[in-house]
């Protein structure tokens, strides 16, 4: 008996790894009255949460307007070597001297099936006495020492026309891109923090000062420098805008009601893109176009005092009586009678954060996450993957945009398409409670990404250049839509996989990866400018093909999480299949917390399309 109890004590007393250590470290879950509760006795989502999330949702409009300018401000119009010694040249023939002076000076580019070569010109010297000079074979090929003259037909002025990024120097407007991208990658990490730390209302103050200032600073830029570190700033600043209003609007809406929320947001965003192409077309100066872009976030100035701090945000830092207050006044709004019973039960929940709720066990460290993952092969290659899709979504997403003015019709008519296609990618992701996340998201993305690699038969089959171009447009427009449909429905669906101890990080770490595509977005989408002929124009919708059918068909090999329960612990998260299925559907009086895909005071690194 005593040896038995020997080895009892021995088993219980064995050291235990440091993965056990920290997963049972992680292991409870917060009881206390979640926020949710809070909502569903407001209304859930009443007449002040409209109102409010209405307000939220205007701005994602000129985030979409600065987010996509660079289609046009950045566009590299047709062009080609100035004549020297013809003082007003242009690209446009005026007159049958001119034609025939620029059909001696500049060659034919055959090769890139272009009217003229864009960085060479004959040398020779040409007057008005040798117009009649008909070879150019032992003629020397040189660069363009006077300059170049541009295409006006679709852009009247272009940073790129400006600067002359064009030749030797045109990699610098795609370098200004990723610039501009990398600046929402900062954003969303300098920001979200900051906003997590200081309030979401003053941070969505400051990126709207920085939004409204650099934004129109970037139209007097004189210099590429300025112009690059300038547009980084708005890029930053946008981030932190979209972010910012995304989550404010998240944390006031009850569960019931936050999918529809974090799509409805979205269509802001593609009305802006929809209403850049009209602006665009009505201002062909870049520098007009910016400051028509920029000018209209001073507007939010105006309702800015209406919108009050995130109650979710407020609980998490201890300020109890700041909370109640704007519980108190939303109530009213409402006409909701909040009872004592509710305040009491409030109270009793929070009481003890008064002073501060910050554990230092509440959430895990990145060193802590990474032992946990690789613990869990099956967590990790879905992690993998699910990061792998984000990259990708972003990546396509963003690069179609930018692709549409080299599809060889009109860029506004192109890129106005390119808008309203968001619009049905957005509206088919309702469907999604009714038939769940896996098949939608693989469907649309497969779909998309065949379709945009279908381009390289019309290329190479079709003659006809007109047919050819606007089936082009027709297929990496349903690339968009399903680019459109996967950015939307991988963040609710990553958020259900992940479990709740790791949730907000790995979020986190996916957004972070979406800006990674989005970075890369703009070096595929020019990649056309680099490779030659038909091939060369397929070249970035093949890629983007290759990369979404590959997400898309990745994306099987993660669990369906319709109407299963959230994972908790990483336990519950390798064994998902097993959870117990809920309803999706809640009823006002029920807890909603574990629905709540970790919007509970946790980081704000959510991008959403953005």
């Amino acid at each position: 008996m005593a040896s038995y109890q020997l080895k009892t004590i021995s088993a219980e007393n064995r050291p235990r790894s440091r993965y056990q250590r920290i997963a049972d470290k992680y292991s409870q879950v917060n009881k206390k009255m979640k926020f949710d509760d809070v909502l569903v006795t407001l209304g859930g989502f009443g007449k002040y949460q409209k109102l409010l999330y209405f307000l939220l949702c205007l701005p994602a409009i000129t985030c979409a307007f600065h987010m996509m300018i660079s289609v046009f401000i950045a566009a590299t119009p047709n062009h080609r070597c100035k004549i020297s010694g013809y003082s007003n040249d242009s690209y446009a023939i005026q007159s049958f001297y001119h034609e025939r002076l620029v059909d001696l000076v500049i060659p034919p580019d055959m090769e890139n099936d272009l009217k003229y070569k864009t960085c060479q010109r004959y040398d020779v010297n040409v007057t008005f006495n040798n117009l009649n000079m008909t070879s150019q074979n032992n003629v020397t090929l040189n660069g363009c020492p006077g300059g170049w003259v541009f295409d006006q037909t679709y852009f009247e002025r272009t940073i790129v026309t400006d600067l002359e990024l064009v030749c030797d120097d045109r990699r610098k407007a795609t370098v200004a891109q990723i610039i501009f991208m990398g600046g929402g990658l900062v954003g969303s990490l300098t920001l979200g923090l900051l906003s997590d730390t200081i309030g979401r209302k003053k941070t969505l103050l400051i990126s709207i000062i920085l939004q409204l200032s650099f934004g129109i600073g970037v139209a007097f830029s004189k210099t590429y420098l300025t112009f690059a570190i300038l547009r980084f700033i708005v890029g930053m600043s946008s981030a932190g805008i979209f972010m910012t209003c995304f989550v404010l609007g998240m944390e006031w809406v009850s569960p019931a009601y936050r999918m529809h929320a974090g799509i409805i947001i979205e269509y802001f965003f593609a009305l802006g893109v929809s209403l850049l192409a009209g602006i665009a077309y009505l201002l062909k100066e870049w520098p007009y176009l910016e400051l028509a872009c920029s000018v209209p976030t001073a507007l939010f100035l105006s309702f800015f005092w209406l919108i009050p701090e995130s109650p979710r945000w407020l609980l998490s830092k201890g300020r109890i009586t700041e909370c109640k207050q704007i519980i108190q006044k939303v109530a009213n709004f409402n006409g909701v009678q909040l009872s004592e019973k509710f305040w009491t039960e409030f109270d009793d929940d929070y009481q003890k954060s008064e002073k501060t709720d910050k554990s230092p066990n509440e959430t895990p460290s990145a060193v802590e996450i990474a032992i946990l993952l690789f613990h869990s092969p099956r967590l990790l290659i879905r992690t993998v993957i699910i990061f792998f899709n984000w990259l990708v979504v972003s990546m396509v997403y963003y690069g179609l945009s930018m692709n549409s003015g080299n599809m060889g019709v009109d860029i506004y008519v192109s890129f106005l398409i390119s808008g309203l296609v968001e619009f049905v990618g957005y509206t088919f992701c309702f469907v999604i409670d009714r038939v769940g996340r896996k098949a939608p998201h693989c469907g649309a993305m497969v779909l998309g990404g065949l379709a945009c690699i279908c381009t390289i038969f019309t290329d190479l089959y079709l003659d006809d250049a007109e047919t050819k171009n606007w089936i082009n447009v027709a297929l990496a427009n349903v690339g968009k839509f399903g680019a459109t449909v996967g950015f939307a429905l991988i963040y609710i669906w990553s958020a259900e996989l992940f479990p709740t101890i790791i949730r907000n990080s790995q979020m986190g770490a996916s957004s972070m990866f979406a800006r990674i595509g989005g970075m890369l977005a703009p070096f595929i989408a020019n990649l056309g400018k680099i490779v030659p002929g038909d091939f060369g124009r397929s070249l970035p919708l093949m890629v983007f093909g290759g990369a979404t059918v590959s997400a898309g068909l990745l994306s099987l090999f993660l669990p369906e999480t319709n109407k299963r329960m959230l994972p908790e612990t990483i336990d519950d998260a390798e064994d998902f299949m097993n959870l117990s299925e809920k309803p999706r559907s809640i009823e006002p009086n029920e807890n909603q917390g574990h629905d709540d895909p970790g919007l509970e005071g946790g980081t704000t690194t959510k991008l959403s399309s953005y």
